[in-house]
């Protein structure tokens, strides 16, 4: 087991580096002036290229990506142009929000997408069936730009049930919750669907009711069981579509977290604390991916063998 943790460990270096690297070259590729956007259009060119030079772009690419890719191994992200303030530190504050509004879009999604799936495989052909499916396609369907707005639009301007931003109660966060969470509810759901219609027909079901187990526990206990192992993979994946889909929800509902602290920078040519949003985001998608592969060695020992 510790030669297949430290395989995957060493597997996972050379993602985050090429990530890195990624994240650098295209933030300066973005069009614009930092120390323009700064200043404003109307600066002198002198104050300009004097702000240039005290941030650093003056400098060859090479050599910024150097101190760069040296500074994010030591944990230190840089400091933010906006602010003046450690980028480690702003995303440290952030982090509680963004973790907040993920974990729970993803119970939200776990707590539809499960019983739905399963009653979809077990009425296989009924209107339950069809009636999952349909909730399944239309939560494809459906973007979460357009799906956010409308929530906000019924549940707190013409119901007036819920708060339509900010955060600091539950009630702040239902909305953002769902708008997430419905998404990838509908992607597990035919998920579910699909990996529980395959274990039923497995022999080992129909043995375990031949020898009078109740259908339920043959369920539950025996289809159900094994079908969570795929099923692991795509929660693991759907977490990180939630941090890259909490981008566009966090600005929508004003909800202060990674995502529309990430958006904000973009906007002011901010780019230490893009790449530190970045980072952190592809940083939190690799090792989710991580732990899902050493969980799949614990749960299937075949696979840490091969």
């Amino acid at each position: 087991m510790l030669g297949y943790f430290l395989r995957r460990v060493l597997l996972a270096i050379p993602v985050l580096l090429g990530v890195a690297t990624l994240v650098f070259s295209l933030i300066h590729l973005v069009p614009g002036d930092p120390a323009q956007a700064m200043l404003g259009e109307g600066a002198a060119p002198n104050d300009v290229d004097q702000l240039r030079r005290s941030l650093g772009l003056d400098r060859p690419l090479l050599e910024q990506y150097g101190e760069f890719l040296g500074n994010a191994i030591s944990g230190d992200l840089g400091t933010s142009f906006r602010t003046g303030q450690p980028v480690t530190a702003m995303i440290a504050e952030r982090v509680p929000a963004t973790a907040e509004l993920a974990i729970a879009a993803m119970l939200v999604a776990i707590v539809l997408a499960l019983p739905l799936g399963v009653i979809a495989a077990v009425k296989r052909g009924t209107a339950a069936d069809y009636g999952a499916m349909t909730f399944a396609l239309a939560g494809v369907s459906i973007p979460n730009f357009w799906l956010g707005p409308l929530l906000a639009i019924v549940f707190a301007v013409e119901l007036g049930w819920l708060p339509v931003s900010g955060r600091g109660t539950l009630a702040h966060l239902v909305l953002p919750a769902f708008s997430l969470g419905l998404a990838l509810a509908a992607i597990l759901a035919r998920m579910t669907r699909a990996s529980l219609l395959d274990e039923l027909n497995e022999l080992y079901v129909r043995a375990a009711r031949a020898r009078g187990v109740s259908r339920v526990a043959s369920i539950t206990s025996h289809a159900l069981r094994n079908s969570l192992i795929p099923l692991t993979t795509i929660i693991a994946l759907q977490f990180g579509a939630v941090l890259t889909g909490a981008v566009i929800t966090e600005t929508i509902f004003a909800w202060p977290g990674i995502g529309r602290l990430l958006i904000q920078s973009i906007g002011f040519r901010d780019y230490p604390m893009v790449q530190g949003c970045i980072l952190l985001i592809a940083v939190t998608y690799v090792g989710v991916n991580l732990v899902t592969d050493l969980l799949y060695g614990v749960l299937d020992p075949r696979i840490r063998f091969e």
